[in-house]
C-alpha cells in the first residue's frame, strides 16, 4: 500500500485499483477509525494486512462500480459497509447502512447524495483541514490529470452530474480522490481551485 495523503488526524492510502478497476483507497482516521473506499476482488492476504494495520471498521462504497465481494470482506474485517441508499439494491451484497443524507462517521465525516453517474452514486468528505474528498465515479481525470465532469453512455443522470458538479464548486479541501487512479492522475495538495478550474472550463 502507498501513503498518498497525511494531515494530523488522518492519512490515505491506495490499496488497489485504479485503472481497470476502480480505485481501492483506505483513510486512517483519528475519530472514525479505518474507512476503506471500494472493495477489491477479495484476497485473503490484503484482508491480514489490513487487520494487522489497525483494522478496517467501515466499507464505503461511492457506487455499485467499486463493490467486488463485498460480502467476504465485511466477513474478513467485521466492517460495516454503506453506501447510497438509492444505490442498494444494485450492489451484489450486504449494505449494513443505507445513507441517506442524515448519517455520518463522525464530527468532520461526512457524507453527500450526488446521484447522475448511477442512482445513487455518494461521495465522502473529511471536512478538517486539510480536507479530503472521496467522489467514487462522479468525477474522473480530465487531460490535466484534474477531476471533471466525463459524460458515458450508461450515465443513469446526465443532468443530474452537471447540478452536481456546481455544487462541488463550494467546498474547500486539499485533496479529492475518485475512481481513477494512474501515473497522471492529480488529485492534491491544491485539489480544491484545480477542479473549481476544470469545472469552468466543463460550464464555460
Amino acid at each position: 500500500m502507498q501513503c498518498l495523503a497525511e494531515a494530523r488526524d488522518r492519512s490515505v492510502w491506495h490499496v488497489a485499483g485504479g485503472e481497470e478497476e476502480p480505485a481501492v483507497y483506505l483513510i486512517r482516521d483519528r475519530q472514525a477509525g479505518g474507512i476503506l473506499v471500494n472493495t477489491p476482488t477479495f484476497d485473503p492476504a490484503l484482508a491480514e494486512r489490513l487487520r494487522e494495520g489497525g483494522g478496517v471498521h467501515f466499507l464505503f462504497l461511492p457506487s455499485r462500480h467499486g463493490a467486488q465481494d463485498l460480502d467476504r470482506w465485511r466477513e474478513a474485517l467485521g466492517a460495516e459497509a454503506l453506501a447510497g441508499q438509492d444505490e442498494v439494491e444494485g450492489i451484489e451484497g450486504t449494505v449494513d447502512r443505507p445513507l441517506d443524507g442524515s448519517i455520518r462517521l463522525s464530527r468532520t465525516v461526512v457524507f453527500y447524495t450526488m446521484s447522475g453517474r448511477t442512482a445513487g452514486s455518494t461521495a465522502l468528505f473529511c471536512k478538517n483541514k486539510p480536507g479530503f474528498l472521496f467522489l467514487g465515479p462522479i468525477l474522473e481525470p480530465g487531460e490535466d490529470g484534474w477531476p471533471t465532469l466525463v459524460a458515458h453512455a450508461d450515465d443513469w443522470s446526465w443532468e443530474n452530474r452537471v447540478m452536481g458538479g456546481l455544487g462541488l464548486q463550494d467546498l474547500k479541501f486539499e485533496y479529492v480522490f475518485t475512481d481513477w487512479l494512474d501515473e497522471h492522475t492529480r488529485f492534491g495538495p491544491g485539489a480544491a481551485p484545480a477542479v473549481r478550474a476544470a469545472l469552468e472550463r466543463f460550464y464555460a
